[in-house]
């Protein structure tokens, strides 16, 4: 069957994510409910640390943990790849765009990768899931310590604003790490509670991010980000994320090959090591940076995070197609007596004359539950 040319849907929280922006530039929030809305929103931050901490499966991470150079692919991807493409990109960039913007570009790049669309995306490819797993979840868990530590490193040093000390050192530890690290440990008591109720969870995750964007533009809204960002700022951003993006899945595509990764395992480079999370990055984007400041931060990460969506959604569909492609065919049984005989002769098993019609009957049955289950036939 011949397919054409799909276009990915677009997810429901991108359309929330966009009104939430709306929202905060015509009803930003401000004195009293903005005070109200910040300590909300450090809550929501809280409880949504706590949660992936709780969802973070041992198990899982143990069924992938054992292929380290696939893990220090991904991480070099995301921790190395990405911030010298980010730093690449502001320095061409030059004054194209508003300094602060260019700040958010390079944050955006050292963030951790997503867990949630990485694991999605791998199982729609046909790739390594236990290890995209692992992947995933190392690259989260050691970006609570490491992007702290790289936006300290590269933002301060090249003037782009960013971590103030102990400050944000404290923040980190008591809004990010501390929940996440009590979530885990309390998985033993409350995980499988979490794991049959991801479908009621993610409301809780959702909600918080937009909380927290709601929060972040109501106070850029206030302070003028929209005197200060055109048209002509978003095009910029939307082609430096479209070159960030091209380049870092080139090179991974590239990386796969030179190290001679299964295609599994590929998979997992392709998506856990391309893509940045914006449920992590808009708290830390909160925690790092000055109120004022967040909500035009993270504007760069809202456009790169709809950009590698649209294209990884895109790119899981087209090596999913071929990967079924490549897969064997598999035989079906014969059917009816001639087929049925035939393919015995051809094996060298003869078929008592006493017993054709038992077996032939067998093989129908088989030949029409194989069809079902290759999408072929009704049950």
């Amino acid at each position: 069957m011949v397919r054409g040319l799909r276009i990915p849907s677009v997810d429901p929280f991108l359309v929330w994510l966009a009104g939430t922006v709306l929202a905060a530039s015509l009803l930003p929030a401000k004195g009293q409910v903005a005070a109200a809305f910040d300590v909300a929103a450090d809550l929501a931050i809280a409880l949504l640390f706590f949660l992936h901490g709780a969802k973070l499966s041992r198990d899982a991470i143990m069924a992938g943990i054992g292929n380290w150079r696939l893990h220090l692919l991904v991480l070099a991807s995301t921790y190395l790849l990405f911030p010298v493409a980010g730093l690449l990109t502001v320095r061409l960039a030059g004054g194209l765009i508003d300094p602060l913007l260019a700040a958010g570009v390079l944050f955006l790049t050292l963030l951790p990768s997503t867990v949630q669309s990485s694991i999605a995306f791998t199982a729609m490819a046909r790739g390594n899931v236990a290890a995209a797993v692992c992947s995933a979840s190392l690259s989260n868990l050691l970006g609570i310590v490491l992007t702290p530590l790289l936006v300290g490193l590269l933002m301060q040093a090249g003037g782009h604003g960013g971590a103030a000390g102990m400050d944000s050192v404290k923040t980190i530890a008591t809004q990010l790490l501390l929940p996440f690290t009590a979530g885990h440990l309390l998985r033993p008591l409350i995980g499988r509670f979490i794991d049959r109720n991801k479908a009621i969870l993610q409301p809780v995750d959702r909600s918080s991010i937009l909380l927290v964007v709601y929060t972040a533009f109501s106070a850029a809204v206030v302070n003028g980000i929209w005197h200060r960002v055109g048209p002509e700022d978003l095009l910029v951003l939307l082609l430096a994320s479209s070159a960030i993006l091209t380049l870092v899945m080139g090179w991974n595509a590239l990386a796969a090959r030179l190290f001679g990764l299964p295609r599994a395992d590929a998979v997992v480079l392709f998506f856990c090591g391309s893509k940045k999370s914006l449920v992590s990055g808009v708290p830390m984007a909160g925690a790092l940076f000055a109120p004022a400041q967040v909500g035009v931060v993270v504007l760069p990460l809202m456009i790169f995070h709809q950009l590698q969506l649209f294209l990884c959604a895109w790119m899981a569909a087209r090596l999913r197609r071929e990967g079924d492609a490549q897969a064997p065919a598999v035989p079906m049984p014969p059917r009816g007596e001639a087929e049925a005989l035939a393919r015995a002769s051809a094996l060298g098993l003869p078929i008592p004359e006493e017993c054709r019609p038992g077996v032939v009957a067998n093989l129908d049955l088989l030949a029409a539950h194989a069809r079902v289950l290759l999408g072929e036939g009704k049950p």
